[in-house]
């Protein structure tokens, strides 16, 4: 396994992090589990998770148990430094399933404070290594939307500042190591960054962003913050929602799959999605790849990657996924994957 430095902290978390969001939906308890032990095995140390989890699908029954099956493993392991345990607080939304704390979960002192209480009840521990900002408070473009066009903040919208200043509190209780943000913008990292130096407040150490072979997005902007500012990326969605796999190609649709059981994902269903997918898949044919650790590879290889977050509800998947970290994709595999992107750029943002 290999190690990257997060942001500018002193932790070194695995270039694989184990991503979560099916736990509680797709996977059972005893399957998480299982999942967490191979991870470890295998030299994983970064656990990524959400009060949000599970979201395949999204559903008010199922809330929470994502955290309440790593806490339950945290506590028959008793070995909870062996690991850097990353989880997330929810924006606002106005979806009525996505709620939180009586449906006002704005980014306010408030919510915040709840939330990582609630967190670390269900996970069972006293501190979380890397508190991260699901989305932000404002409305930004994010999970497959494009552009901004006008500025629409509401007045009860909460000023990040605000956001820093109940964060900072956190991190002085001793409650948080590291905070960070998620499916934010260069302007939000800006900010985020201006304040904790202006102020000086705890310094965001990581960005939480989708990234792969059909979303290069981030190179765009986001990345020289990445470079110049050690605000590493922690690329979620590395397999495009599966895609990248080359299981749904010819439109197929297995049971019990993502694209089966959690049909609000629909930021990979656009016209560029499926030849882009299908070019991906037939460069691994031709270079003797498995197809998923291409894409995962690819990721990896990126200089402002701090680490990949991967998700598995097959233990066979887990095992596919964290070997991409023994793949080097040679020039040639470069220079074709390269040749489909000048060809069909960033289809699904």
């Amino acid at each position: 396994m290999d190690y990257r430095t997060l942001g500018r902290t002193d932790l070194k978390v695995s270039l694989i992090c184990l991503g979560t969001m099916t736990w509680g939906s797709q996977n059972s308890e005893a399957e998480a589990h299982a999942q967490l032990n191979y991870a470890v095995d295998q030299g994983v140390n970064f656990i990524d998770t959400a009060e949000a989890y599970p979201v395949t699908p999204v559903s008010r029954e199922t809330q929470g148990k994502t955290e309440e099956y790593i806490g339950s493993w945290i506590a028959g392991r008793k070995r909870r430094d062996d690991i850097i345990l990353a989880t997330k607080v929810a924006g606002p939304s106005r979806d009525p399933v996505r709620e939180f704390r009586g449906g006002n979960n704005r980014l306010d002192r408030r919510n915040i404070e709840q939330a990582v209480d609630d967190s670390l009840r269900r996970l069972q521990t006293d501190y979380i290594d890397l508190y991260q900002i699901h989305w932000p408070d404002r409305p930004v473009p994010s999970f497959g939307t494009r552009g901004l066009s006008p500025i629409s903040d509401r007045p009860e919208t909460v000023p990040i500042e605000e956001t820093l200043d109940a964060l900072a509190d956190l991190v002085k209780a001793g409650k948080v190591r590291h905070i960070g943000v998620s499916n934010d913008t260069p302007w939000g990292v800006s900010e985020y960054l201006r304040f904790s130096s202006d102020k000086r407040l705890p310094r965001i150490a990581a960005i939480q962003n989708a990234y792969n072979l059909l979303n290069r997005t981030f190179e765009l902007g986001l990345s020289e913050f990445s470079l110049r500012e050690d605000v590493g990326l922690l690329a979620y969605s590395p397999l495009a929602g599966g895609n990248l796999s080359g299981k749904y190609l010819g439109g197929v649709v297995p049971p019990g799959s993502r694209r089966d059981v959690a049909k609000q994902f629909v930021r990979y269903d656009l016209p560029g999605q499926a030849p882009a997918s299908a070019r991906y898949v037939a460069i691994a044919a031709a270079h003797g790849l498995d197809p998923s650790q291409l894409a995962l590879a690819y990721v990896n290889s990126r200089p402002f990657v701090t680490a990949t977050i991967i998700g598995a509800t097959s233990m066979e998947q887990l095992r596919i996924d964290i070997a991409s970290v023994d793949v080097a994709l040679d020039n040639d595999v470069l220079a074709a994957i390269e040749a489909v992107h000048r060809d069909i750029p960033d289809p699904c943002p």
